[in-house]
């Protein structure tokens, strides 16, 4: 499979993202899987089957997403997951309509085996720690013996399943090494116990019935709170899940019936009263209300609704009753989007993450070796044979390749859902490495840095020609411009009442202008460089012109193609709001800031002026703003690029990180690997600086994980960690993992 360009922001591994991928893709819900040695196992049985162009498997979501080509079987799909000792189910609905995360074992049956597994290690262990005051109270060892065998084999049924599973299939996972270690000392107390003189006496010799029952139940409370854990990291999925309501209230032949969601199709009237979650994207065709769409977009605001307004699923109708009429259901609707692209974030690995995959699949196999050599060399030591097995075991139960596993997807899981929450999409891990780097922001200007609603303010006619004439010549050739300059001169020819014909001939230059036929004359229709190219002198109204740049407008020049000029219309766009204070919040992280625009020099300039920008660079086409950004990158930035248009695609792509208004074309938005739900230049910060946080968590996470084993294991091979602390420490280490990666839900308070 062909590797994405990681400066783009994209995957360079096994999984393409989205739109890039050919064919169809499956998200697999992957069951009892719990240990980070299996995660390249089951990735490259997958990446084996036949038609499969790609697949990632997930720990901290316990899933995986397979895309595949039409002659790949779900079936062979699911059957090679079987094969190396899991069970894989495909997770029903389309395009991410149905999610569902495994959260493990944990439920009231689980807690229940940890009651009854703490209970009767508790009598074992409180001698243990009587002994260490001089308190003599060791219960014998029948008794021993009666307490820890429900332990083992009923607690520790839940390592010994797996263990047998992955023997079937030649495999070691980390349920192996607690099912073995535990084993040993179990067996050796078992074997001492009944080869006793009396075995109801007190005192003789040593056992560790203590030791294996502890390990087993501290390992046990590891797994349940590591699931709680792993539910709060995957919380920003579950919220969004809930935003979509059951049911829907849907108008047809004059009554009002409730519907199941799913069977809501578009063109569908639904009546929406107040207080209710609007059950799909529509329009709103009747009636005035508020929408509350803070949990998709992260905008605290009520958003005024009326006729003809656009509605998103899974926001809140305010006080008033609607009429809507269905436009986007089911894996279409936005609601859906999100939580695919969530999930697909959340799911997605770093460079680093690949490397860590390879280490943890075969470091179960290490252990075992060590673990073998150990034995080996306290028996070479002269020590006894209990001693030898004991250190065995401590190496066996302190290993843990599991927090190597979850470093990586606790803190993606963590950081893309918080970012979502607040109106901000990472498309993918790689996109978080590369924005912690970032060293320069360049903006476009219209839409972007501007609201993108620019309005007629000077209308100048030539001799020779009325401004209500040369408003609707310019109106007619700008017929179905999607340009914001285009759209505001329809807009405002509109608003006076007058009616522009449609154009004869019409073709767009791309980022100068238009040139149309109208009413039989051929018109030139855009920036001064347009004129220039096609013989249009511009000399008569230049002073016009330069008192509108002056004042920030944009000037679209009209001519024909004989070189007469007709006249120039001046536009002028008011800058964002939060423009000023995202630029600011730029400059002191240390990020420079760029503007690129295709509009006038001065006008560029006279923008500029108000903005906290080190650089202006105006008159650029398309592929000119590319080669810009080309050639910041050549010279050691790493770029940002900010963008909304059609004509930004490139740029955004370009750049080492592409970053989309959400409002913007879907080009802009499938070429960045960052969307910004909300039209909020502050978000383009916080998305930089809520990478950075969580990228330092992965670089933290895998540091301490490394850190523990290269401590942890030759503390345990040398006899200076016991099997019960060892248990305590490897149950401890993923748990710290996850816990590290929710302390940047911290990060919170800089988004609000």
């Amino acid at each position: 499979m062909t590797q994405t360009d990681k400066r783009h922001g994209k995957p360079d591994g096994h999984m393409p993202p989205g739109k890039e991928s050919e064919g169809k893709e499956v998200v697999l819900d992957i069951e009892g899987m719990s240990c980070a040695g299996f995660v390249s196992r089951v990735e490259k049985a997958l990446a084996n089957v036949p038609g499969v162009s790609g697949a990632d498997v997930n720990l901290a979501s316990r899933s995986a997403r397979v895309a595949f080509l039409d002659k790949a079987d779900l079936a062979a799909i699911e059957a090679a997951v079987a094969n190396v000792g899991y069970s894989a189910h495909a997770r029903g609905g389309s395009g991410g309509a149905t999610h569902h995360h495994d959260h493990g074992h944990s439920g009231p049956w689980q807690n229940a085996v940890l009651a009854m597994s703490v209970l009767l290690t508790l009598p074992l262990i409180i001698p243990m720690f009587l002994g260490w005051v001089g308190i003599e109270a060791m219960l014998a060892p029948a008794y021993q013996l009666l307490l820890a065998t429900p332990v083992q084999f009923i607690a520790g049924w839940r390592f010994y399943h797996p263990t047998v599973r992955g023997l079937r299939h030649g495999e070691f996972n980390m349920d192996s090494l607690v099912a073995i270690g535990t084993s040993a000392a179990y067996g050796l107390s078992l074997f001492k116990t009944v080869t006793a003189a009396d075995p109801f006496a007190m005192g003789g010799e040593e056992l560790y019935f203590e030791a294996s029952a502890t390990v087993i139940t501290l390992v046990l409370l590891g797994r349940i709170l590591e699931d709680r854990a792993r539910e709060a990291a995957g919380s920003a999925l579950t919220a969004l899940a809930r935003l979509r309501p059951e049911t829907a209230r849907v108008e047809k032949d004059g009554e009002v019936r409730e519907v199941p969601v799913d069977t809501v199709t578009p063109g569908d009237i639904l009546i929406v009263s107040p207080g209710d979650r609007f059950a799909v994207d529509g329009q709103v065709v009747e009636g005035e209300s508020q929408a509350d769409e803070s949990l998709l977009t992260g905008e605290s605001k009520l958003i005024h609704k009326s006729s003809g307004d656009s509605v998103v699923g899974g926001s809140v109708n305010g006080d008033g009753r609607l009429r809507v009429k269905a436009t986007a259901v089911g894996a279409e609707s936005t609601l859906n989007r999100l939580m695919d692209l969530v999930e697909r974030a959340q799911g997605s690995k770093p460079p680093v993450q690949r490397l860590v995959d390879r280490v943890a699949s075969v470091f179960v196999p290490a252990v075992l070796l060590l673990s073998l050599i150990t034995f080996a060399g306290w028996m070479l030591a002269g020590q006894s044979a209990s001693e030898a097995v004991i250190t065995a075991v401590s190496v066996l139960v302190i290993a843990c390749p599991c927090a190597l596993g979850l470093a990586t997807p606790a803190a993606i899981m963590v950081g893309t859902g918080l970012a979502a929450r607040h109106g901000i999409l990472i498309r993918d891990a790689s996109a978080l490495e590369i924005s912690s780097k970032v060293t320069l922001v360049a903006f476009d200007k219209t839409g972007t840095l501007t609201e993108g609603h620019p309005r007629l303010l000077t209308l100048k006619a030539s001799d020779g020609i009325s401004e209500k004439d040369l408003l609707r010549l310019t109106a007619a050739a700008q017929a179905g411009s999607g340009h914001p300059l285009g759209r505001a001169i329809l807009a405002e020819a509109q608003e006076r009442g007058i009616e522009a014909a449609q154009p004869d001939a019409q073709r767009m230059v791309s980022g100068k202008g238009v040139l149309a036929t109208v009413e039989g004359r051929k018109l030139v229709v855009g920036s001064g460089r347009l004129m220039a190219e096609s013989g249009v002198e511009t000399a008569p109204l230049q002073a016009a012109a330069d008192e509108a740049r002056s004042k920030a407008q944009s000037m679209v020049w009209v001519g024909e193609e004989d070189g007469t000029l007709l006249g120039l219309l001046g536009l002028g766009d008011a800058l964002r709001d939060t423009a000023g204070e995202g630029l600011a919040a730029l400059r002191d992280m240390g990020v420079h800031r760029l503007m690129l625009s295709g509009d006038d020099k001065m006008v560029a300039k006279a923008i500029a002026s108000e903005l906290p920008l080190d650089q202006v660079q105006a008159e650029l086409q398309p592929q000119e703003k590319l080669t810009c950004i080309e050639s910041l990158r050549r010279s050691g930035e790493v770029v940002a690029m900010v963008g909304d248009g059609v004509n930004d695609a490139p740029a955004l792509a370009a750049a080492d990180l592409g970053i989309a208004m959400g409002h913007g074309t879907e080009a802009a938005v499938d070429a960045a690997a960052i969307t910004l739900m909300r039209e909020d230049l502050r978000l383009v910060g916080h998305a930089l600086q809520l990478s950075e946080a969580t990228y330092r968590k992965i670089k933290q996470n895998l540091f301490w994980a490394f850190l523990y084993n290269v401590i942890g294991l030759p503390l345990a091979a040398f006899g200076l960690l016991n099997p019960v602390l060892a248990g305590a420490a490897m149950a401890l280490s993923s748990i710290c993992v996850l816990g590290n990666s929710l302390l940047l839900r911290r990060f919170e308070r800089k988004l609000t």
